[in-house]
């Protein structure tokens, strides 16, 4: 089901690439000036306010020791090719979203979980930009600004674009937005019209997500980053999912919800703690008509439900280009 390796090293690299010349270090992170005492980041020169999900915030001018609280960060700052010295990963995941190249990941340490920031190891990380949101770390605002100048969007996933903005603004590279942004909509003008060449635009598709420690099923809706692209491709969704929420879970035995015309499903953390396992086994599952179709596809979870921003999206689209036929 995922694109091929060339053509996901592709994609992950377009932010990157439309960066070319922006920096002299290639949108790399760099070591902190010499002399720069341990714990204290260095003193860069104003770069202007920006207004944030937590009032009007100083940022320095293009900052590049940068720290990411969340996925839809991480992405925004990948993406505009700076790599962060330091962000979060999701409690259940192992590491970093697994859909940039490892050479990038690996310049990035991991300090702490989303929700869960280790501060000691932040402020060792010496920051220039602390980007996040208040969903996750309204409370730390002001720990975190005491490292660092703290920029929190209001919430993430189905503003991902506006968030991508505010990011962009903070990191000093509008330019480089802007030329994203219209990378993005090249793609998906190009992308609805190779699915409705290939006779699947009116196809109903569902997005399922199997979540351990979630009560029920996750079915998810508008409101959310992946229900956005599935609206940018001009897709339609299944009744209980062509809702403006971000999910609506369901049991096992209301199953027969979750179907579609074409049904993408993963799973965050454990599949047996998760449900997934039970359910996928189960005679409901079975029964839905995407399944007796063969149109049911497994997806990687950090990419789909993590991946919030446009390399994400990107990756996404290629993925359902792929799968529906176009």
């Amino acid at each position: 089901m995922p694109p091929q390796p060339s053509r996901r090293a592709a994609l992950a690299g377009l932010g990157a690439a439309l960066l070319a010349g922006c920096t002299g270090s290639g949108g790399q992170p760099q070591s902190p000036p010499a002399g720069t005492a341990a714990g204290r980041a260095p003193v860069p020169t104003p770069g202007g306010t920006v207004q944030a999900g937590n009032g009007p915030v100083v940022v320095p001018a293009h900052p590049v020791r940068v720290i990411a609280l969340d996925t839809a960060e991480l992405d925004s700052a990948m993406t505009l090719g700076i790599t962060p010295v330091g962000a979060l990963k999701a409690p259940l995941d192992a590491g970093l979203p697994s859909y940039w190249p490892l050479s990038r990941l690996e310049q990035v340490e991991v300090a702490g979980d989303i929700g869960d920031p280790d501060l000691a190891r932040i402020i060792g990380l010496t920051p220039q930009l602390i980007l996040g949101n208040l969903a996750r770390d309204d409370g730390r605002y002001d720990a975190l600004a005491r490292i660092a100048p703290t920029v929190l969007s209001r919430t993430t996933g189905a503003p991902w674009r506006d968030n991508f903005q505010l990011h962009a603004a903070a990191l000093g590279r509008r330019e480089q937005a802007a030329a994203v942004v219209g990378a993005y909509n090249r793609h998906v003008a190009q992308a609805v019209q190779a699915i409705g060449a290939a006779g699947s635009g009116g196809r109903r598709i569902s997005v399922v997500r199997f979540v351990e420690g979630s009560p029920g099923i996750r079915l998810y809706g508008r409101q959310s980053f992946i229900g956005t692209v599935l609206t940018d491709l001009q897709l339609n969704r299944p009744d209980p999912q062509n809702t403006d929420r971000l999910d609506v879970e369901v049991t096992l035995d209301q199953l027969a919800l979750a179907d579609g015309d074409f049904l993408f499903h993963s799973t965050y953390g454990d599949p047996d703690r998760a449900g997934a396992t039970t359910a996928l086994s189960s005679s409901a599952w079975q029964a839905l008509g995407a399944v007796k179709a063969h149109r049911a596809f497994p997806v990687e979870d950090q990419l789909w439900f993590e991946g919030i921003g446009y390399t994400g999206a990107n990756l996404v689209i290629a993925e359902l280009q792929r799968a529906l036929g176009g």
